[in-house]
């Protein structure tokens, strides 16, 4: 076979698994490629090749590989729970700190000793090196090998839908389902801690922009709360998982369900509101910061209505307009212009224009032309009265290098994200980036007339600015805002799976349309017409009220 691994050409004699074939090969650092990609579809280590290929390696660094990674971990923290705890149900449930949270249901009590017993156990499976194996099984094969693991909406879930075989990974004898690619062999996943956070865990891992060390526990209170509060919703409603949404669909239950989820988004916003309102006329500069496509627009728009309902007269600057012009514009390790650093703001004077606004004074706001890459007197001047309070979107809201010149007790910070806890099953969760990519890709279809190609192009770019440039400051938050709606995937598939579709086999962003169609195909649709025209939602699908304010 003639083989092309990265930039390095193979003569290769016979039938070998990509494990080989690297192994033979003169790349460096052979224990962080997690996977490898061949004509865009991914594929794991153990899987064997007889024919010409070209192949490009997948590094733990990557998302990509990362995902894999820590997937790879749940498999062997799967197993090693089997044994310890026969009678408990491991949940994956949701990512906090630098970690995942889990919890084992049917168990009283975690201690820190049974969390000792846990760590080793998974220890020792990793230094026995055991083969991780994959399966593809019919579909009663896989309900036989299922039925014992206290999982019951696992099962009905595969019950629901219209797949013939399922892919089944198997570890020393243990078998469990993940829809997602797995490393060749245990001995791949040394790094990794447990932490106790009753009554659950932390699994932590090596994060995808690091060098590949266990970052240390840092403790989210204030996100972890928005957590339990959307858990606590979905007890309220009787929808804890993509099964009982999918019954409640059925049903043709949805409409209350949307009512109440929206009912909630405004009880949030006006507590939001209220609070700025006991603290004024110190609160004057409100910052509203979170990642992409986590409906910061409409949840301004909203904000600002229920500060006007609460007597208050709300103007907004748009931060974007403090831009350097282009050519100032730092640039990133790749050379390329970094428009979402921080140093990409003329810092200096958006402080000046914050702090004269504060003071009384009036101010001409700038205006950045983006055609040209300059910024411009906009001809719009502002002069603030004791009962207006300024609304400014953008990322670096909860980095305090951003507004330095202004007083803390002047400053209420804001952190918006779509935080889902809707899980797949026990063992697949969503991952809160997924949904706001699905969010993003048809947000940019239908506003910028950009495809999914598109925004899968620009998403690793977009993830690693996030890292960097938003997540570290959640916990300055003064009041923390999750976007994400129960019902909003069901509502989502509508428009992102024909966008999904069109991506070939010839594009390098296959496999990940793949991986997000696989996610989507466990929710049935809603149709969005009964989704209100003040939902964030809207914002991405089309139709809201804010849009052309």
């Amino acid at each position: 076979m003639d083989i092309k691994l990265n930039n390095q050409k193979l003569k290769i004699i016979e039938k070998s698994s990509i494990e080989d074939i690297i192994a033979v090969s003169d790349i460096s650092n052979k224990e962080d490629i997690m996977a490898v990609i061949i004509e865009n579809e991914v594929y794991d280590l153990n899987e064997e090749l007889d024919r010409d290929a070209e192949i490009k390696t997948v590094s733990i660094s990557s998302e990509l590989g990362n995902r894999i990674y820590r997937r790879s971990l749940y498999l062997v923290m799967a197993k090693a729970i089997y044994e310890l705890f026969p009678e408990s149900v491991l949940e994956i449930e949701i990512s906090i700190s630098n970690g995942i949270y889990c919890e084992l249901k049917n168990k009283q009590s975690l201690n820190k000793s049974d969390l000792v017993k846990l760590k080793k156990r998974m220890e020792e499976l990793i230094a026995a090196d055991h083969k991780i194996k994959k399966h593809k099984l019919k579909k009663e094969k896989v309900l036989e090998i299922i039925k014992n693991e206290n999982c019951s909406f696992r099962s009905e879930l595969i019950r629901q839908q219209q797949k013939d075989y399922y892919t089944l990974y198997e570890l020393d004898g243990y078998y469990d389902y993940f829809y997602y690619n797995m490393v060749p062999s245990t001995s791949y996943l040394k790094e990794f801690d447990l932490h106790l956070r009753i009554p659950g865990f932390v699994l932590l891992f090596p994060k995808f922009f690091s060098n590949k060390k266990v970052p240390k526990f840092i403790e989210q209170p204030k996100l972890a709360n928005i957590f339990l509060e959307y858990e606590r919703l979905g007890e309220i409603l009787g929808v804890n998982n993509v099964v009982e949404l999918n019954q409640v669909i059925e049903a043709q239950e949805y409409n209350e369900l949307i009512r109440i989820s929206e009912a909630l988004h405004e009880k949030k916003i006006a507590a939001i509101a209220d609070r700025i309102k006991s603290g004024m006329p110190r609160n004057k500069i409100i910052l509203i910061a979170g990642p992409t496509s986590s409906g910061k627009t409409t949840f301004t728009h909203r904000l600002s209505t229920q500060l006007k309902i609460n007597g208050l007269r709300p103007v907004q600057i748009s931060g974007d307009d403090y831009f350097v012009n282009r050519e100032n514009t730092p640039l990133d390790e790749n050379g390329d212009p970094d428009f979402e650093s921080i140093e990409a703001i003329n810092l200096e004077l958006f402080n000046d224009h914050l702090l004269k606004l504060i003071q009384g004074e009036e101010v001409q706001l700038p205006r950045f032309n983006f055609e040209k890459g300059i910024r411009e007197k906009s001809g719009r001047f502002l002069k603030l009265d004791d009962d207006q309070p300024i609304l400014i979107e953008g990322i670096h809201g909860l980095n305090d290098k951003m507004t330095e010149v202004i007083p803390q007790d002047l400053k209420f910070k804001i952190y918006i994200s779509a935080l889902t806890q809707l899980n797949i099953d026990c063992h697949n969760r969503i991952p809160t980036t997924d949904t706001r990519l699905i969010r993003r890709i048809v947000r940019d279809n239908q506003y910028r007339n950009l495809s999914a190609t598109d925004t899968l192009n620009l998403w690793q770019s977009v993830r690693r600015g996030e890292e960097k440039n938003i997540f570290p400051y959640q916990e300055n938050a003064d009041a923390m805002f999750n976007s994400a709606l129960i019902y909003e995937l069901s509502v989502l598939k509508n428009y992102v799976e024909p966008l999904l579709k069109q991506i070939d086999k010839t594009n390098k962003n296959y496999h990940q349309a793949q991986r997000l169609l696989e996610i989507l195909s466990n929710f049935k649709a809603i149709p969005d017409n009964e989704v209100p025209f003040t939902s964030i939602l809207r914002e991405f699908t089309g139709m809201s009220v804010f849009r052309d304010e």
